[in-house]
């Protein structure tokens, strides 16, 4: 039930809240269930640097509607679409966007449609979310670089990085950090991360790097831009237990690949850290092994 609508006003001068926010501010005013927000952005304020930190995700995934008062602001889309907001004007943005301050005036504007969410991130600290976490790990690493040498291994390095985030980035894996020489990565679905691993797996093998790769699913609490939680030690013990060019799973990301086509194949059970009593854990059946098709 809503309440009556009455005769009223609200200053922003004496808002019902003020968010601060990398670069700017955020003042908040509610009427009942409107929530209108008039947020300044400072000169030099970028969503993906100041702002994507707080919302864990790789671009703006909020739709905007507003009223750009003055100042200008870019946006980019995903999709790679480009347009300056000038002032004085009414815009509406899609969600999945970068977006830039231009020049060396504050972009000030008056929104609507996602004042109650603009400059909070997506849960409150300590929300803890169900992710499939990935750990990826080159196998033989210090014997590969005696090897080769330090100037070679640093390209190889290179080039595995380029492959694996090419990987990351079709299936929609987030990269939360590179571990030197291997990956943590994030999804949001458990079938994605092995499909994810086993092109990993490919790619890295054709440049002549064997990896070995881990997955767990379980609840992450996202803290910044870094992810913890005992899914991801237990996903790292996984890893260790690998050899060179192998996925493999725990038990409960594999509950979670009934029907998708992917082949699995018990490795046995194990003890993993952070995780109580010894849990089974699978082996990914990769295609090129499954058929002679390679």
């Amino acid at each position: 039930m809503g309440t009556m609508p009455r005769l009223r006003y609200k200053a922003f001068t004496a808002p019902d809240e003020v968010r601060v926010i990398p670069k700017g501010r955020a003042a908040v005013v509610s009427l009942d269930e409107a929530t209108v927000a008039r947020s300044e952005f400072g000169p030099g304020w970028r969503w993906s640097t100041d702002l994507a930190p707080i919302m864990a995700t790789r671009s703006c995934q909020v739709h905007h509607l507003g009223h750009s008062v003055s100042g200008r602001l870019h946006v980019v889309t995903d999709e790679g679409e480009a347009l300056d907001i000038p002032p004085d004007s009414i815009y509406e943005i899609p969600p999945g966007h970068d977006a830039w301050v231009l020049g060396d005036e504050s972009w000030v504007t008056v929104e609507w449609t996602s004042a109650r969410i603009v400059g909070v991130g997506p849960e409150g600290p300590g929300e803890r979310v169900l992710a499939t976490v990935l750990f990826t790990d080159i196998v033989d690493s210090t014997a590969t670089l005696q090897r080769i040498g330090d100037p070679a291994w640093q390209e190889l390095l290179r080039l595995h990085n380029a492959r694996l985030r090419d990987d990351l980035n079709t299936f929609r894996g987030r990269e939360v950090k590179t571990t030197g020489d291997g990956f943590l990565a994030v999804f949001d679905g458990a079938t994605k991360a092995v499909r994810c691993a086993a092109s990993m797996t490919r790619s890295a093998r054709d440049i002549g790097v064997p990896i070995r790769v881990g997955i767990h699913t379980g609840e992450v609490e996202f803290v910044g831009d870094d992810v913890r939680g005992v899914a991801v030690h237990a996903a790292a013990r996984v890893m260790s237990l690998a050899g060179p060019d192998e996925v493999l799973v725990s038990s409960t990301t594999s509950d979670l690949l009934e029907g998708s086509g992917l082949e699995l194949e018990d490795a046995g059970t194990h003890d993993l850290k952070g995780l109580s009593g010894r849990r089974r854990v699978f082996r990914v059946v990769m295609p090129s092994r499954a058929s002679s098709g390679e």
